[in-house]
């Protein structure tokens, strides 16, 4: 796996802390995304920021692919602009694969505001574009690149499949992104016609964003994916952690140490590793929880008695199901950047059995609230699933507590998380010392 960065990359550490609302410069915060309502991580967390900067009295602009129909938002002072189109798994299919690469309707959406509304303070945070705006959106950003800043909550910025992962082999791919070993790799989930179409999609990627030096602010989750863009080709110092905010599932500790039953949160999906979860807590014997859904909903439904489907389920009501769990399992298959649902179970006081190739592992291992082992080996998976079923009461208190004490460190507060964006933005204002175009020739050679 590549290395981190830890001498070279920034941290929300080192950024500064946002001085508060008596003295900012900043006029407005322009949040983009696919989506104005959660569908996922990247869409909860925009939405998030807005809220948390309209606390502030900021002034938020939130521009989005989707219809714009976030009553929320607009309640709390929020002006919506919305592409009002359907993302790509809902378009037409030919549309779609136009669009996916570029669209040009979202970059005159982006385009025509800049030029209507920007001022010299105002920042812009990419949160998502690669379901419904796509990389044509940085080329609407050009002319306030300096006070842009782009979230990389996956590896879309770097890899075409977005995750540096096989699917086809199943394993962590380390090729080079767009090198010749990668394209001409069969990786994708699909077929190969989808890799190259996603390879067409990566190269604007490239060209628009990391060829770009004045996008130079770049959101990293955790400080292990620095080693994957690097590789890339994207320059460290480009490169800055700030890790997610997170609230735990449950404010009283789950008595974990009283329970038997094994539970899995998230995406029914190959990466997500739910299909090792089933196979490991069959062969181990013990019951396991699935709260979600996705593509391998049947396949799990039909698993037998061991696995019990609850389907999603929004966070307010995970906390009751998992009440009776004694630990969470997080399987990931592909290098997961953050693992938000690892650090919120062990905030409720669940210890958490996961993948080696998570970035959080290591960490969460080392501070006794977490096993590590290769969950891709059913048999090592159900080995550690059975010492863990059969670990002394004592024992697993102890790792819930820990957890439940020290998961906290691993993750940002709300309000940390909100004043490391905002002083980010801060520097981007505080140094942007040179002149931007946004007049209406610069305009205008965008929407050309």
């Amino acid at each position: 796996m590549r290395p981190s960065l830890p001498g070279v990359l920034r941290s929300a550490t080192s950024v500064g802390r946002f001085p508060g609302p008596g003295t900012t410069k900043i006029d407005r915060v322009v949040i983009i995304d696919d989506y104005s309502v959660a569908r996922g991580g990247a869409t909860a967390l925009a939405v998030l920021s807005a809220k948390l900067f309209r606390g502030l009295d900021i002034p938020v602009t939130y521009i989005c692919g989707d219809d714009a129909a976030n009553a929320e938002l607009v309640a709390l002072g929020v002006s919506m602009v919305g592409l009002n189109s359907r993302d790509l798994l809902s378009a037409e299919r030919a549309k779609a694969f136009v669009t996916g690469i570029h669209n040009g309707a979202a970059v005159r959406m982006v385009a025509n505001w800049i030029a209507a509304e920007d001022t010299a303070n105002t920042v812009y945070h990419v949160h998502g574009w690669h379901q419904i705006l796509s990389p044509a959106i940085f080329k609407a950003l050009v002319s306030v690149a300096r006070r842009c800043v782009v979230h990389a909550h996956d590896f879309f910025t770097a890899c075409p499949n977005g995750a540096f992962f096989d699917y086809q082999a199943q394993e962590i791919c380390l090729r080079r992104p767009l090198g010749g070993s990668c394209i001409a790799t069969a990786c994708d989930k699909r077929s190969y016609s989808h890799k190259l179409w996603r390879v067409a999609r990566g190269s604007n990627i490239l060209r628009l964003l990391k060829d770009q030096a004045d996008f130079g602010r770049i959101i990293l989750l955790h400080e292990k994916m620095a080693g994957f863009l690097v590789g890339a080709g994207y320059r460290p110092e480009r490169l800055t952690t700030i890790r997610n905010p997170v609230a735990p599932l449950s404010i009283k500790r789950i008595e974990a140490e009283a329970n038997e039953e094994f539970v899995f949160i998230g995406r029914l999906d190959e990466e997500k590793g739910i299909e090792d979860a089933v196979a490991a807590t069959r062969k181990a014997g013990v019951k396991l929880c699935v709260i979600g859904d996705g593509p391998l909903m049947p396949l799990v439904a039909a698993s037998g008695d061991h696995v019990r489907a609850v389907g999603w389920q929004s966070h307010a009501e995970i906390g009751p199901t998992i009440r009776k769990a004694r630990a969470l399992l997080m399987p990931s298959r592909y290098p997961e950047p953050f693992g938000l649902v690892a650090i919120e179970a062990a905030r409720s006081g669940l210890p958490v059995i996961m993948s080696r190739s998570a970035f959080l592992a290591e960490e969460m291992q080392r501070a006794g609230m977490a096993l590590a082992c290769d969950t891709a080996d059913e048999s090592a998976f159900a080995d550690t699933l059975t010492r863990f079923s059969q670990m002394p009461g004592h024992e697993v208190r102890a790792m819930s507590e820990r957890a439940f004490r020290l998961s906290p460190d691993l993750a940002s507060t709300h309000e940390e998380w909100r004043d490391a964006l905002l002083a980010e933005y801060q520097s981007l204002i505080s140094t942007n010392a040179v002149p931007e175009l946004t007049d209406g020739v610069a305009i205008q050679g965008v929407l050309s």
